[in-house]
This record gives C-alpha cells, structure tokens and sequence, in this order.
C-alpha cells in the first residue's frame, strides 16, 4: 500500500473515521475561512452594504458550484468502492474519465453562469442599492467555477484513497495567499468587493492546481498507461451517472436557498446583512457535521466495496453520537455568545442584534442538520445516490413551503428566514433517517 493512499476495511470503525474527519474539518474550515476573511474585510471597512452585496450573491453562486461538486462526489463513491476492492486498473480510469467529465461540466457552467448573473440576481429581486456590487462579486465568483470543479474533484479523489491530509496543506497555503490577496486587492488597491471575489478565486486556484500537480508526482493510481488514461464513454457515463443524482441534489439545495434568500432580500439590507453574518457563522458550524459526513462516506464506500456491511453499521453508530455531543456544545455556545459571535462580521448593532437572536433560534435545530451530513454520508457512500435527488427535493419543499409561509404572517416577519432553515433540517433529517433504517443502501455496491 502507497504511503499516500490508505485502506479504511481493517481497525478500528470510529478510529478510522476520526483520524480521517480531522485533516477533512481542518481543510474545510480553512476553505471556510476564504468566505469569512471575504466578510470581514468587506464588512468592516466596506460598509452594511457591500457585506449584503456579496451575501446576496452566495446562494445562485452555489446554484453553479453544485453539479461540479456532486459530480465529484459520484465519481469518489466509484473511485472508493474499487479501491476498497482491489481494482487498480479500475480505479486509474475513474480518475482520468471523472477528469474529463468534471473538466466539461467546470468549463460549460463558468460561461453559463457569468451570462446569466443578472438575470438571475433579477429574478432573487436584489436591491438597486446593492445589484451592481452584487453582480460584479458574482460574475467574478462564477468566472471561477473551473477552479472550484478542479478543486473538488483532486480532493474527492484524494478522499477515496483514503487521504484527507495532502489537501489540508494545500489548502492552508492557499489560505494564507487568499488572506494576503483580500487585504491587497479591498483595502491597498481599492476594488471593493470585486478585490475580495477575485482573491478568493486565485487562492482556490493556487490549491486545486497544487494538488493535481503532487498527485500526479507521489500517487501511483495517476500513473496512467494508454488504456487507463483514454475516453472511455462507459466510465465516464457512470461517473455523470452516479454524479449527477447527487448534483441535483445540490442544485435542489441550492434553489431552496436561493428563495430563501429572496425571502431574505424582501426585508431589506439590514436583515440580509444579518443573514449574511449567520450564513458565514454556521457555515463554519456546518464543516465538523459535513467532514464526519464526508470522512463516512469513503469509509462506507470502501467497505462496501470490501463486501464489510457490518462495519458500516457500526461506525454510523458511533459518529452519530459524536455528532449529537457537538450539537450540544454549539446550542450552549450560540445561547450564550450569539451576539458577540455575529459582531465579528459588523458593527452595526441592529444587525448584531437580528443576527445573535437568529444563531440562537438556529442553534436549536443543529441535532437534525448534522443527523442530515451524517446519513447522508452513509447513504452516498454505500451508493444510494438516487435518494440524494429525493432529499433534495424534499429541502426545496421545505424551505420554499415554511419560507412562504411563515414570512406571510406578520408576527414572525424577518425571523422566518431563520425558522425556515430550522424546521427543513428537521424534516429532511428525519427522511434521510427513515430511508437508512429501511436498509436498501446496503444492495448499492457497484463493485
């Protein structure tokens, strides 16, 4: 076994899992870290505005990012499920044919996305007084969709072969050069919130490129002959075809968050400042729960591949109560330091207040959300790809549906942005426990 790459069939379950969650959070966060020091620096020496000007972008930007995101993801269930089995040769052309695909898919949504931007910021009724900030953070965002595709797919790669250590470094390297690139581009040369999109654009270009180019260096699996590294319409179609399940189910999300955000911009730039600060926070609270998803989702994806179900089961187990111990400590934390927390972003005290009282409503339902990553993880690993369009289609119901309610009653207003993503973790939490308890994950492998 190459000392890159490792076999998640043998030891300990929880040990495993943990050992590899802990580079994946770290990475994650860091990747997080690039929205944050976007906010930051926007918000503090930009203004109320420009920080309501890039948040109001955020979720059709994702809209973009998520067929390049699930495509990757459905080419690592394959990639990990032979590698669990044994199958070198397989597992080479995985790697080359996802490339190709997930190159199409970057290169095809970068173009799309830049030409539609003001459409679609139209269509989310963004403020006058925000929309051509807005549109240039966007269409500056999207331009990098190739950057982010490439990215994903090294790192989904990397992940099925068992490595969630040689990303994090990249990533911390990239941080760094975002950081620098933010403080340059806003505050020396004065771009505004364009400087902050393009310094995170380089930053995850600088890393996916870096990535590519150790794996190709260190990994055997990306040394290819002629037969593993040609076309090979059949692998590139089960890799669109295992993808794009879960790509729908991102693109689902990404509508339901885009009509919440719509819902959001309805109340004004004070209240999309405040969800804009929320969003960056549990973004952040979101990487321990999506990493334990991610790191279940190799671990179950090998062994299945290995023929090890039993193992599955197990380790599910025990990294729900894993997740169920940090949602406590995150309820604590948010009661007690919600306002303290959002004023990081900004200073203004109106939106200090809407946000700190909206962490703590959220707080409230993160049992269900990571019950979600955690599930999930099982399900796509094992497979199971075709529930992953079911939950998210039962996302976009649940936000479109609570959003248009709730925002028509007067007395909840504003706070139904907040109990609308409450009460959907909820029920999709919910559907995705049911659909594991019914076992039919367990007859997915495609080895």
């Amino acid at each position: 076994m190459n000392t890159y790459t490792k076999t998640m069939t043998e030891g300990s379950e929880f040990g495993n899992i943990i050992r590899f969650t802990l580079p994946l959070l770290l990475g994650n966060l860091f990747q997080q870290f690039y929205n944050i020091v976007d906010s930051v620096i926007v918000g503090q020496y930009l203004g109320k505005n420009a920080l309501a000007a890039v948040g109001a972008t955020g979720s059709i930007t994702y809209f973009f990012y998520a067929f390049c995101i699930g495509i990757s993801l459905g080419a690592g269930i394959l990639i990990a499920q032979h590698f669990g089995a044994g199958n070198e040769n397989e597992v080479k052309r995985y790697i080359t044919n996802s490339a190709y695909v997930i190159g199409a898919f970057g290169v095809v949504l970068s173009v799309a996305a830049y030409i539609l931007a003001p459409s679609l910021l139209h269509l989310l009724e963004t403020p006058e007084t925000i929309f051509d900030s807005s549109l240039g953070y966007m269409r500056i965002a999207v331009s990098g969709t190739v950057a982010v595709a490439a990215y994903n797919w090294i790192n989904a790669v990397m992940r099925s072969l068992g490595n969630s250590r040689i990303p994090l470094f990249f990533l911390i390297v990239a941080s760094v050069l975002n950081v620098a690139l933010d403080l340059l581009f806003v505050i020396v040369f004065g771009m505004g919130v364009n400087g902050a999109a393009l310094a995170t654009i380089i930053a995850q270009a600088v890393s996916a490129l870096s990535c590519i180019i150790f794996a190709f260096v260190k990994f055997p699996q990306f040394r290819f002959d002629r037969r593993t590294a040609a076309l090979d319409m059949k692998a590139a179609g089960n890799c669109i075809s295992k993808g794009i399940p879960i790509a729908v189910q991102n693109a689902f999300i990404s509508v339901s968050m885009i009509y919440l955000q719509r819902t959001a911009n309805t109340f004004g730039d004070t209240v999309i400042a405040s969800y804009t600060a929320t969003m960056r926070v549990e973004q952040i609270i979101q990487q321990p729960f999506a990493s334990l998803g991610a790191a279940l989702s190799t671990f179950v994806g090998q062994n299945i591949g290995a023929g090890k179900t039993d193992r599955c089961i197990r380790g599910y187990r025990l990294s729900m109560i894993a997740m169920a111990v940090f949602s406590a400590v995150m309820l604590v934390i948010f009661m007690l330091f919600g306002g303290n927390i959002v004023n990081i972003f900004v200073e203004d005290a109106e939106v200090i207040d809407i946000g700190g009282k909206a962490l703590k409503l959220s707080a409230c339902f993160y049992l269900f959300l990571g019950t979600i990553h955690t599930t999930r993880g099982v399900l796509n690993g094992a497979g199971d790809v075709f529930y992953a369009m079911v939950n998210g289609f039962v996302e976009v119901i649940g936000r479109i549906g609570f959003a248009t309610v709730l925002a028509s009653i007067p007395e909840i207003g504003c706070w139904a942005v907040w109990a609308t993503s409450g009460l959907t973790w909820f029920l999709t939490g919910l559907m995705s426990y049911i659909r594991y308890k019914g076992g039919k994950w367990r007859s997915h492998s495609v080895t």
